[in-house]
């Protein structure tokens, strides 16, 4: 899963949007969807530089079937954190097409709430020099 999070990090925003088309249109089965997210994909270049992310689409699938979206989505953002803007990532992950509750768990991820509860406080130990003779 390490590699294919890698890959998919690489890609950035479309890398993400296509394992939730993926995800969404349940797998390769749905051609449909695929050829329309490879061609968003392919940007300037269409179907035909989508098709240079079709190698992906059979790996993406059988890793979202193997370890859930969630899963995948959570490693694709922790691997993007070492390197992008966490406020970008948080204002992409605002925009996508994914539940309020995953995406809750994403902003969650790249950045916890501080733990205001107050910790305890030890009050501090009272040493005592003997001088010996």
């Amino acid at each position: 899963m390490d590699e294919i999070v890698k890959k998919l990090a690489g890609l950035g925003l479309p890398g993400i949007l296509l394992v939730i088309v993926t995800a969404a249109s349940g797998g390769i089965g749905s051609s449909a969807a695929v050829v329309a997210a490879l061609t968003g994909l392919g940007g300037p270049f269409g179907l035909i530089g989508g098709l240079g992310v079709l190698g992906l689409i059979a790996s993406v699938g059988d890793v979202i079937a193997g370890y859930g979206i969630e899963a995948i989505l959570l490693n694709i953002y922790a691997e993007r954190s070492k390197t992008e803007s966490v406020r970008y990532l948080l204002k992409e992950i605002k925009d996508l097409p994914i539940t309020d509750e995953l995406k809750a768990k994403l902003k969650d991820q790249l950045s916890p709430e501080i733990n205001t509860e107050p910790e305890e406080v030890q009050p501090p130990k009272t040493i005592e020099i003997v001088e010996e003779e």
